[in-house]
């Protein structure tokens, strides 16, 4: 535990994960950038790797971007072939994203450095420290969700 001292003196826990999203960002950015997307894009994409068929509301909460950025983003995919929309077969006004082969070959082209850079990002942590940075992330993420 940090004492009285060290509180006042370490910065927020806030302002680290947010130094940690703006270097991790900066690093996908130029990890993903010779394929002509995006950091966000890409991050789209994943999520669309592990839930495919979302609306477009859905894919903006789960990729982090507001409602009415991800109408640019995902025509920008989609006019590179890497999304596809269709109707909601329940819903018929309701359009669902989809990902391509082509979308989801591109996601396996940077599975590797994407993994690389995780992996350096903890690689001072032992297994059970990342672990444990996992669940504290996810239980941050789950308390002001």
């Amino acid at each position: 535990m940090l004492d009285a001292q060290e509180t006042k003196t370490a910065p927020s826990l806030l302002y680290m994960v947010k130094q940690v999203e703006l270097v991790v960002r900066s690093h996908l950015d130029e990890l993903v950038k010779p394929s002509g997307i995006t950091a966000l894009q890409y991050t789209a994409l994943t999520v669309l790797e592990r839930h495919d068929g979302l609306s477009a509301a859905q894919l903006a909460r789960d990729s982090f971007v507001t409602a009415q950025s991800i109408a640019d983003l995902v025509r920008s995919l989609e006019n590179r072939g890497l999304v596809r929309r269709e109707r909601n077969p329940r819903n018929r006004r309701e359009l669902l994203i989809l990902l391509t082969d082509a979308g989801r070959a591109l996601l396996a082209e940077h599975e590797g450095p994407v993994r690389e850079l995780e992996e350096r990002m903890v690689r001072d942590l032992t297994a059970h420290q990342a672990q444990q940075l996992r669940q504290a992330l996810t239980k941050a993420w789950q308390a002001l969700s």
